[in-house]
């Protein structure tokens, strides 16, 4: 097939809109759909300048899209006074895997030229998760223990770096399998939280001080096209499964959101615009109510409405295996 934009061989077919497009006009839509997020959340504040630029940090995996998402970025605003880019990579811990992973990322940043820094689950909690992953001392899958160490870390970095926003690699199939776990699970309150950590515009969100503020730009992009943007481009991201994953539930959405769109092409943009407003809805309720109290963890200060936060509380449980 031939692309509908020039004639050219096509690369790509995008069920969902109908287009077929070359490799040029391809790689243009997925930048064009990643800036145009960019605009529409507001993601650049107008107080940002050249004197007083701001600081996003960017959570880098090495994975394809992290990966896109940095190189996208740098793109954008390599030559922007008004903003300066920091990598953040995490190794947990997960021996062969992240070591090629983070392999990755040192050949991005320094192809960018980006600054970058790399922490531990080993130097800031004293685990690995391949030891977490065998001891399992409450029962659950290894992704339920990283996902929580990993947010905890990318969090107080964001902080230490004195960050105004802390960046993603979510994709499309990413959001709108949390959007729907959401809704399939009743957690109406987990749905106005979403909006105001990450989903809603930055002009729409209520602030959370505790929290360096979340964005997502590649959300409106499928996995797909991630995954053949980032092999056009030949950036070196590492495309392979950890080898804990074993997250069932979201399994499980992932293949019905993949049946439902080779059936019904457009769901997961579908399901994406629906829930974004009702989400929205959703957050102005929960706002007015009294919500619980933010405080201190006990064990390391870090925001929680508990005593001790869920990171500590899995530390400990680690530790006492």
């Amino acid at each position: 097939m031939d692309c509908d934009k020039c004639g050219n061989p096509a690369v790509m077919h995008a069920a969902y809109s109908g287009l077929h497009l070359c490799e040029k006009h391809f790689c243009r839509s997925v930048e064009k759909r990643v800036r145009r997020r960019i605009r529409e959340d507001a993601l650049l504040s107008p107080d940002a300048t050249p004197d007083d630029p701001e600081t996003w940090v960017v959570g880098l995996s090495g994975g394809k899209d992290s990966v896109v998402l940095t190189h996208i970025l740098h793109e954008t605003f390599a030559k922007d006074p008004r903003v300066e880019l920091l990598a953040l990579t995490i190794h947990e811990g997960i021996e062969g895997y992240r070591d090629e992973s983070v392999d990755a990322c040192l050949d991005l940043v320094e192809a960018l030229d980006l600054r970058h820094e790399l922490v531990t689950y080993e130097e800031e909690f004293g685990l690995r998760m391949d030891d977490v992953a065998e001891s399992d001392p409450l029962g659950m899958a290894p992704c339920a223990y990283c996902g929580v160490f990993r947010r905890d870390v990318l969090s107080r970095y964001a902080t230490e770096f004195d960050a105004d926003k802390l960046l993603t690699g979510h994709n499309l199939d990413d959001e709108a399998q949390t959007a729907l776990m959401n809704v399939l699970e009743g957690d109406v309150a987990q749905v106005a939280k979403h909006f105001d950590a990450s989903l809603g515009s930055f002009e729409e969100r209520a602030e959370v001080e505790e929290l360096v503020p979340r964005a997502k730009p590649l959300r409106d992009v499928p996995e797909k096209e991630v995954a053949l943007y980032a092999h056009l481009k030949d950036l070196p991201a590492h495309i392979t499964e950890c080898p804990h994953a074993s997250e069932a539930y979201r399994g499980e959405i992932q293949r019905l959101l993949l049946d439902l769109e080779e059936n019904h092409p457009g769901t997961r943009h579908s399901i994406m615009a629906g829930y974004e407003e009702l989400a929205g809805i959703a957050a102005e309720r929960y706002r007015r109510g009294d919500g619980p109290e933010m405080r201190e963890c006990e064990r390391c200060g870090g925001a929680t409405t508990r005593s001790l936060c869920r990171k500590c509380q899995l530390v400990e449980a680690v530790d006492a295996a």
